[in-house]
């Protein structure tokens, strides 16, 4: 992989820009691959990479039914996090966000991490007793939280009113979480993934699971039959179909996540703020737009846009903590399909058919759990074992109800 460089940087605008190359490759579909990936998204990209560079396994290919990043990878609001209650939780997202701050020298790209903090609030004195609760449990869980008053809040963000229909009397920092730019993980990994030789594949649908014995042996596609020692998927909202495709079902529940952006504005925003009473979270990008989302549409659904309702509540919410915000316009709107489980914690692991992967139920915390998502998938396929940090999240904790609720921390509720 030809590294960037300030140096590469200056001689190709000398030049014109003409000399730069694709950042991946185009390449043709072959009839066999030791691994076949299904979704070109974070996951499926950062597990095909970490398969190549740390398990040295090059055959293979990430197939998509649309193009790269054009899932929930490219709709979300970008934050980074891990600030869980439950350990096993923790430890899992805060190896991500550990990736996440040394992703940019690792693949070479610039993802654009910000490490601004994210600041949750509190309205009411049991709710406050509830955050030093959780923040207590972050820090036995060995992760950096730090509890605020509202005089810390308001040097923090000037902006927020502390006097409005939903007082705020403190809350928690966890100020090693940020933003990033999500495009750009996506394209990060697929650059560094396409160098160590996977075959990444768009516009190729899979349309069946080729399984003899318990076991399968390839994928069928709309552009033919591919032979494949070991099959993950990692398709977000789609999952409760190809575990159709496989013959077990798994519990999950896909509905649109609705997030938007202002127009841009000067920076005003430090932190991602999140409140779970009036159920909005918000941040602002490098471009200057505030980003913003909330729960999750309360219908199931495949639809990447979502519904009025929505919008209006989330902005409505905004109002309500930073009314300086009112004369902003509203720029665009989009939504993800999120794959919710009963208790919001991902399914990973193996499956019910040998040699079949799978990595889902991500909820509202894919994103966020991109690289080390990644990581532990690649070992697993790799080792056939889940590695020691998804061990406890596998589909078989439905049947022992072993269950690990992250519920609340998933911000506001879904």
């Amino acid at each position: 992989m030809k590294g960037y460089s300030t140096l590469s940087l200056i001689r190709n605008a000398l030049g014109g820009h003409k000399s730069w190359r694709p950042i991946w490759r185009t390449p043709d579909l072959k009839k066999s691959y030791d691994v076949v990936i299904i979704g070109a998204g974070g996951h499926g990209l950062s597990t095909a990479y970490y398969l190549a560079k740390k398990h040295g396994i090059q055959n293979i290919a990430v197939l998509d039914k649309g193009f790269l990043g054009g899932g929930n990878s490219g709709r979300n609001t970008q934050v980074t996090r891990s600030n869980y209650f439950w350990p096993q939780s923790a430890a899992f997202f805060d190896h991500s966000l550990r990736l996440y701050e040394n992703l940019g020298h690792d693949i070479n790209f610039n993802v654009m991490f910000s490490q601004r903090g994210v600041l949750t609030l509190a309205h009411s004195h049991h709710e406050l007793e509830m955050v030093r609760r959780w923040a207590n449990a972050i820090r036995i869980n060995g992760i950096d939280s730090e509890l605020v008053s509202p005089s810390d809040i308001k040097e923090i963000e000037p902006l927020i009113n502390l006097e409005s229909r939903f007082p705020v009397l403190g809350g928690f920092i966890q100020r090693r979480a940020g933003i990033s730019r999500h495009d750009a993980v996506a394209w990060g990994y697929a650059r560094a993934a396409d160098a160590n030789g996977v075959d990444i594949i768009q516009q190729c649908e899979a349309t069946a699971l080729n399984i003899e014995n318990g076991k399968v042996t390839g994928v069928e596609t709309d552009r033919g039959r591919i032979s494949a020692h070991k099959v993950c998927f990692a398709v977000a909202g789609h999952t409760t179909v190809l575990a159709g495709m496989a013959g077990f079902r798994v519990p999950i529940t896909s509905m649109a996540l609705q997030a938007m952006v202002s127009e841009p504005i000067k920076p005003c925003l430090a932190t991602m703020l999140s409140s779970n009473v009036i159920h909005m979270y918000a941040s602002q990008s490098d471009r200057g737009e505030i980003v913003l989302g909330g729960g999750a549409d309360a219908y199931i659904s495949y639809a990447q846009r979502g519904g009025i309702p929505v919008v209006e509540e989330n902005v409505a919410a905004l109002l309500e903590l930073v009314p300086a915000f009112s004369s902003l316009r509203l720029n665009r709107q989009w939504a993800g399909i999120t794959d919710i489980t009963p208790d919001t914690t991902p399914i990973m692991g193996k499956t019910p058919v040998q040699n079949l992967y799978m990595s889902g139920g991500w909820g509202t915390g894919g994103y966020k759990a991109i690289p080390a998502g990644g990581d532990t998938m690649a070992h697993t396929i790799a080792h056939d074992e889940p590695h020691p940090l998804i061990a406890d999240f596998g589909l078989d904790r439905f049947e022992t109800g072993a269950l690990i609720d992250e519920g609340a921390a998933s911000g506001v509720a879904h």
